[in-house]
């Protein structure tokens, strides 16, 4: 469970420190700027290439520090952030402004997804998929003010 929540948090950060690296370079929204017929975007402007290649190079990288298979490392971080792409769907639906604060929506589709997915893989019980959750919840809301002072953040959740 552990080595999940790391390549998790990984998967989660990269996208953010590739901001601050990059810039606006290479920051082309995966949605392309489409708009549904509800009027709003499908994921958001936040939402990069940029950030999607380096969550998922991120954790692919950390992985084998932590014994695990680069491919491994690769399908959680992509799973990961596919559940942060899911949540982002979900908001733009539910009328919720770009980097809304949602707790749930803001932590649990991007670590159930690939504890869900490849729970067999890190060989984790049920409990530990649940116990993952609330983890990953608990790391999240009580990093995200130090970041935020380390202007890591936009703002503080």
């Amino acid at each position: 469970m552990l080595e999940l929540l790391v390549l998790v948090i990984a998967a989660n950060s990269a996208p953010v420190l590739a901001r601050h690296v990059c810039g606006a370079r290479l920051a082309a929204p995966i949605d392309g700027g489409r708009v549904l017929r509800d009027g709003r975007p499908l994921f958001g402007s936040s939402k990069t290439w940029r950030g999607l290649v380096a969550g998922g190079l991120a954790s692919a990288a950390l992985a084998p520090l932590l014994g695990l298979a680069p491919g491994l490392g690769l399908a959680t971080g992509a799973l990961a952030l596919g559940g942060d792409l899911l949540a982002s769907f979900i908001k733009r639906r539910r009328g919720y402004a770009a980097s809304a604060r949602a707790p749930v929506l803001d932590t649990q589709p991007e670590v159930l997804l690939p504890a869900i997915v490849l729970r067999s893989a890190y060989d984790m019980s049920w409990l530990e998929v649940a116990a993952a959750a609330l983890g990953f919840h608990l790391i999240v809301r009580f990093s995200s003010p130090l970041l935020y002072r380390l202007r890591l953040r936009r703002r503080p959740w």
